[in-house]
């Protein structure tokens, strides 16, 4: 077929000559070169129309079949191509090349099954044939048959050693049998094999990030990307890669790229929106998650993250029936588990959260990030299963990154708390606080001149100016303030427990208000702009915040705001809304910071992971708690200690009802039966009655509390 030398007319001009050239006849090899010329410079028209004068002349000619086949499938027509080679093999049955290449049309058409008879036929006709081999091991690899597709690429290599992409496949296989580090080893040397060859790369990043090397994987996607920049599957795992880094900047600006490559596909919206959720961007999010269920309604993904959603909105019901909704479309969605039991917690349905829990860890024994919820729900006793499960996966072969040590850290620090096991407890804790504050930036100095700033503004002259210019005069917002771990969460829900009241929860509404404000030449931080403030922009942030607030709850006549972090802005709060009630719990400095230490928090509570800087931390928010009391308006600010609380709950129930201005209500002294979100570190203990082992908690530490008990002595 097609090698022999008679000659054909062919009115065609050469490759580098223009079509007014002189033409001129050629024999058939010369016509094959200019076809691959013109192939191979993307001139499809021109190579098309000559295979169809070397068919005209001879009419069963295989190798044009198959040519056209490969100039239909480079124009992204794959059916077509499909019949141009089929036609080639029916021809030519002989030819291994044909059976090959029609082999791997039926594999990108979906059919593995006849892409491996394909290239078994191939094998049959040529047996040496390493390409037909690195096909079926591929079409293998598809099936699910991944030892099948190992052996496969193993025979191909041991007919050409220095085949990268088999190396590259058989990595492949190999990842996918879990035998991760042979997998590293095959992709490596494909690099070094063609070290511009992107797909190695880019799979040996994937691998790095399977057992959590992210800085290694980051850099072999940088080399990736180097060779191919525009490549979306690298991008999307580059971003995946920036997420475990808790780089969420970098992470949505390269998926943002990808979809303006491509376009939206859920490949691209769902960690997306998953990176926006991470950073509090819940409009942005719910956007992109709206395009994403207009591509896919039954994405399970899709629905969780619409649960998470929902559930930062404050809208429980609607994240467990997204949850549910999620786990209906795939029963096996661990994180979909887990934020069930997360959500099924903090509305206070603990045995139902612990089942969840159960779940997703029977679907994945290796996941940290469950283990460290599920910790929090349980009271572990000696000889219990899941400790020694915890501690086995802690110290045992599994890959595990940092964060899923220091997770696990924790849950075990808790988990021998519980059984009275102080030394045990701690060596976990001091483990998981020293990884956790490796991968946090905390600036110490900036953080007490932040301090500093806000009582060289907030003056006794400042407030008393300030005051006389009003505010929005609402009586609905109450905030409890105070240092995480304090007690804040047991007032609110001694507040929320009172059938005038809403417990908001943990609220950045405030923040995000006063974050910047006017200044004389343009916008100033908080607290700088606060002496430019007039009389309606101290009006337009109280009444911002109460619209805010009434979103939530527009019926209550009390709304409480319990994010303990408000203390940075009690001087604002009277200016602003002067009729609103400050709460701020107090508790014991060493229980705590120790308490402090023992969470694993959510949010940025940057200060609380290393004992010295917990400690100093706490002196200076103690100091600034004594400039407000010096500076803020008689009646505005109420100090409840914990201590007081545990030992006469009806007393202290009764003050903190009547500085907010509510008649009592014997619910109150009931908190823990009140049904409510709780979205805090303390959403477990809130659920049951008093108890006196939390007061004096630090005493049983005292002897591994050295640089604490310093910091805070000084």
């Amino acid at each position: 077929m097609g090698c022999g030398g008679s000659a054909i007319e062919a009115a065609m001009s050469e490759a580098q000559e223009p079509a007014s050239a002189v033409q001129r006849a050629m024999t058939l090899e010369e016509a094959w070169r200019l076809v691959e010329a013109h192939r191979s410079a993307g001139r499809l028209d021109a190579a098309e129309a000559l295979i169809q004068q070397i068919l005209a002349a001879r009419p069963d000619e295989a190798r044009a079949f198959h040519e056209l086949g490969i100039i239909a499938y480079q124009r992204g027509r794959l059916a077509q191509a499909i019949l141009h080679v089929e036609r080639a093999a029916a021809l030519a049955p002989e030819v291994a090349l044909f059976a090959v290449n029609l082999g791997e049309m039926y594999r990108l058409a979906g059919r593995p099954d006849l892409a491996i008879q394909q290239g078994e036929r191939a094998l049959r006709l040529q047996p040496d044939y390493a390409d037909a081999l690195n096909n079926v091991g591929v079409a293998l690899y598809e099936t699910g048959d991944y030892d099948g597709a190992m052996q496969s690429y193993q025979r191909a290599l041991a007919l050409k050693p220095d085949y990268a992409e088999a190396r590259s496949n058989l990595g492949n296989a190999l990842r996918a049998l879990k035998r991760y580090e042979e997998a590293l080893a095959q992709y490596r040397r494909a690099t070094e094999l063609r070290p511009q060859f992107a797909d190695p790369w880019n799979n040996l990043a994937t691998t790095l990030r399977d057992v959590k090397r992210y800085d290694e994987a980051e850099t072999a996607y940088r080399r990736a990307l180097a060779l191919r920049p525009d490549a979306p599957e690298t991008l999307r795992n580059l971003a995946l890669c920036l997420r475990d880094l808790y780089r969420l900047d970098e992470a949505e600006a390269a998926l943002r790229r990808v979809l303006a490559i491509e376009g939206d596909g859920t490949p691209t919206l769902i960690p997306l929106a998953t990176v926006l959720l991470d950073r509090q961007r819940l409009e942005d999010a719910a956007e992109v998650l709206a395009r994403a269920l207009a591509l896919d309604g039954d994405n399970a993904d899709i629905h969780n993250l619409l649960g998470r959603l929902a559930f930062e909105r404050n809208d429980p019901p609607g994240a467990l029936a997204q949850y549910r909704r999620a786990l209906a479309l795939n029963p096996d969605h661990t994180d979909a588990l887990n934020n069930l039991g997360n959500a099924l917690k903090e509305l206070g349905r603990l045995d139902e959260a612990r089942a969840a829990y159960a779940a997703a860890l029977a679907l994945d024994p290796a996941s940290a990030g469950v283990w460290v919820n599920y910790a929090d729900a349980l009271t572990f006793a000696a000889g219990d299963p899941r400790l020694a499960a915890m501690a086995a996966l802690r110290q045992g072969a599994t890959p595990l990154s940092d964060t899923d040590r220091l997770r696990l850290d924790f849950a075990l620090a808790k988990a021998y708390a519980d059984l009275g096991d102080q030394g045990r407890s701690f060596e976990h804790l001091r483990r998981g606080n020293r990884l956790r504050r490796a991968q946090i930036a905390y600036d110490e100095a900036a953080m007490m001149t932040f301090f500093d700033r806000i009582e060289a503004v907030f003056t006794p002259e400042l407030m008393a100016e300030k005051a006389r210019l009003g505010g929005d005069p609402s009586a609905v917002p109450i905030f409890v303030i105070g240092m995480p771990r304090s007690g804040t969460t047991l007032v609110e829900q001694i507040l929320a427990s009172h059938p005038q009241v809403f417990g908001a929860g943990e609220l950045r509404t405030l923040d995000t208000a006063a974050g910047t404000g006017p200044g004389p030449q343009g916008p100033l931080p908080y607290p700088e702009f606060v002496p430019a403030l007039d009389a309606a922009a101290l009006t337009k942030i109280g009444a911002g915040y109460v619209a805010e607030l009434r979103r939530l709850a527009p019926e209550a006549a009390r709304i409480t705001d319990k994010m303990p972090s408000n203390f940075y802005f009690a001087g604002l709060i009277p200016l602003a809304l002067p009729n609103a009630r400050i709460v701020h719990t107090v508790r014991d400095p060493v229980d705590t910071c120790l308490s402090c230490f023992a969470k694993l928090f959510a949010g940025e509570q940057h200060h609380t992971y290393d004992l010295g800087e917990l400690g100093r931390y706490y002196r200076r928010y103690e100091r600034l708690m004594a400039h407000w009391r010096r500076v803020l308006p008689p009646g505005t600010l109420l100090d409840v200690r914990y201590e007081s609380v545990v030992a006469d709950l009806e007393g202290e129930a009764r003050r903190i009802l009547a500085h907010c201005g509510l008649a009592w209500d014997e619910a109150c002294l009931a908190f823990h039966r009140t049904e409510r979100r709780v979205r805090t570190a303390s959403a477990t203990q809130v659920r049951q009655p008093l108890y006196q082992s939390a007061v004096g908690r630090g005493r049983a530490y005292a002897e591994f509390l050295g640089p604490l008990l310093e910091a805070l002595a000084r």
